[in-house]
Order: C-alpha cells, then structure tokens, then sequence
C-alpha cells in the first residue's frame, strides 16, 4: 500500500513541478522581444506592430480554436469576463498604460511600481481561487523580488523624492501591474474549464478587434518600407516576434500554469527580466554587473525552492479541473 501511495505521488509532483518550470520558460521567452521589435520600430508604430502581430497570431490560432470550438458552448458570464481580462486587460490595456506610464512619468518609479505585479497576482489569486500559501513563501517573495530589484536598479536607490509617486504616470503603471497580475490569475481559472490550446487561442484572437481600434484612433500612417529587402527583413522579424515570443512563449505558459498555482505562476514570470539582460549582454554586448549577478543568483534560489514546495503541494480542489477534462476528453 505504502509503494502505491508512494507511486501515485510521484506521479502527481512530477507533472506539477515540470509545470513551474514551463511557466518559467514561456515567460523567458518574451525577453527575446526586443531583438525583434527594434528593428519593426523603424518602419512602424507601437500599436501598428502589436496589431500586425495579432494578425499573424490570428490565421495561427483560429484552426486550434476551430478545432476546439465544443468548448466555447460552456463558456458562461464569468468565463466571458475573465477571457476579456486576459486579452484586453493583459495584451492590450495594461501594455498601453505602461508604455503611457514611462512616456510621461518618472522611468525609475515606474519601473519600480511594476515589480508590484507578483503582488496583486498573489493577493488575487487568495481572494479568486482560494488559493493558501505555504508558511514560508513569503520569504521567497521578498528574496525574488530582491533579485528583481538588483537586476534593475543595482545597489542604488532610483527615486529621490516622495512625488515620483505620486502622479497620473504611477497610477498609470500600477494599474498595469494590477492588470497582468489579474491576468495570470483569470488564466489560471480559465484553465479549469478549458484546455491551454483554447485559451491561448481566445486571447489572441478576442484582442484583435480592440487593437483595430486603437491603432485606428492612433491614426498614424503605414509606412512604406522601401524596397524588396527592407520588406522582407519586416516580414521575417514579424513572424518570428509573434511566433517566438508571442505564439511559443503563450503556449508553453498556458500548458504550465494547466498545473501551477497563479501565485507561484507570477514568480516564476520573473525569468523575463532576466532573459533580457541576457540578451543585453549577449547581443548588445552591455556587461553584466556584480548586482546584476546577485539579482540572478536570488531569482534563481527563490525559483528553486518555489518548485520545490510546488512539486509537494497538490492545486486545491474544485480548481483544477482541466485535468478531470483532459481526462475525460
């Protein structure tokens, strides 16, 4: 009896902690963003790339969503609200009031509001889903948090007054952080009636018609890139934003959070910032400082032992449904 018990939970961790770590993964790979979205800055507009994007996004996901289109007749009210949050709320508002935030406020608060993220995700995921957290996780927050810190700041100190704030730009980048950390929490109980094909597929395509809008309203001119090859380094960099960072990286965080609390989902998103000072330091060829080493080797210890407690934690009843549905699919 005691090697069957033992057996069925190696079973249970080991799907749970390869679930982190897929989180963890997708999340690396929006840090490789930038190597293509600096280059389509200089023919178009923020909206227009992210619209171009979706579009692309869109002839991938709509066979996945044809194919599972029997789920849609189960979406309900509150399914409906929580898709829009993600798609909306998470692709599209919470990117514009960012970007809006760092245009017109002070870039250090700014920065350091977003950090705020992992919280409202936390502290959304215990009011939602219910979820309880283990007595030592709050350390682990501090520590990743820490580690943020230093991979973004360093030893120093980025604001010199109280009225960095305080300001329309701070509103600005807390609701942001409020809406990502929601998203990551409304995905996670998406995740309960649908599979993470579904899902991914539903927050591309819902996003669609809000980005027509707002690059309609935006009312930039599409510019002519001039000439065969400038056209088609522009096409070769589109498609592999959205399918590097934007299809793979949705996928591969979908299919791990099917198994991964949202609270431990959120941290584990902070293998972005690190991917982007790797590609600094790579392709950009900006050294990696002694802080930046500390934050690395912080994020990673919190990463770690957060896996580790994931692994021997099962997701609280009536919440992981998805896997009573792929079951019985």
């Amino acid at each position: 009896m005691s090697q069957a018990t033992a057996s069925s939970s190696g079973v249970r961790t080991a799907p749970l902690r390869s679930g982190f770590w897929l989180v963890v993964l997708g999340a690396a790979l929006w840090g490789i963003d930038p190597l293509f979205r600096i280059i389509l800055l200089k023919s178009l507009t923020s909206s227009q790339i992210v619209l171009l994007e979706h579009v692309v996004l869109f002839l991938a996901a709509a066979p996945v969503l044809w194919r599972h289109r029997a789920e849609l007749k189960a979406v309900r009210l509150r399914q409906a609200a929580a898709l829009l949050i993600v798609s909306w709320g998470g692709s599209a508002v919470a990117t514009i009031l960012f970007t809006q935030a760092l245009a017109s406020g002070d870039f250090n608060a700014v920065l350091l509001l977003q950090k705020l993220q992992p919280l409202f995700a936390i502290g959304l995921a215990a009011v939602i889903l219910k979820e309880r957290l283990p007595k030592n996780f709050g350390p682990l927050i501090v520590v990743a948090l820490a580690g943020t810190y230093l991979l973004t700041f360093g030893w120093t100190i980025p604001f010199g007054h109280v009225n960095s704030f305080i300001s329309v730009s701070s509103l600005m980048a807390l609701g942001a952080a409020a809406l990502w950390g929601g998203s990551t929490v409304m995905g996670r109980y998406l995740l309960g009636s649908m599979k993470y094909e579904t899902v991914t597929s539903l927050r591309f395509i819902l996003a669609l018609p809000l980005l027509f809008v707002i690059t309609s309203m935006e009312g930039a001119p599409w510019q002519s890139p001039g000439g065969m090859g400038a056209s088609a380094a522009i096409g070769i960099n589109l498609l592999l934003q959205a399918l590097l960072p934007g299809l793979l990286s949705m996928l591969l965080y979908y299919k791990g959070l099917n198994t991964t609390k949202a609270s431990y989902a959120t941290l584990a998103e902070l293998s972005f910032p690190m991917t982007g000072i790797l590609i600094n330091w790579i392709v950009y060829h900006q050294l990696v400082t002694l802080p930046q080493i500390v934050g690395f080797a912080l994020i990673w210890t919190a990463l770690f032992f957060i896996s580790n407690q994931q692994s021997r934690q099962a997701v609280p009843a009536g919440l992981d449904l998805s896997q009573t549905n792929q079951r019985s699919a």
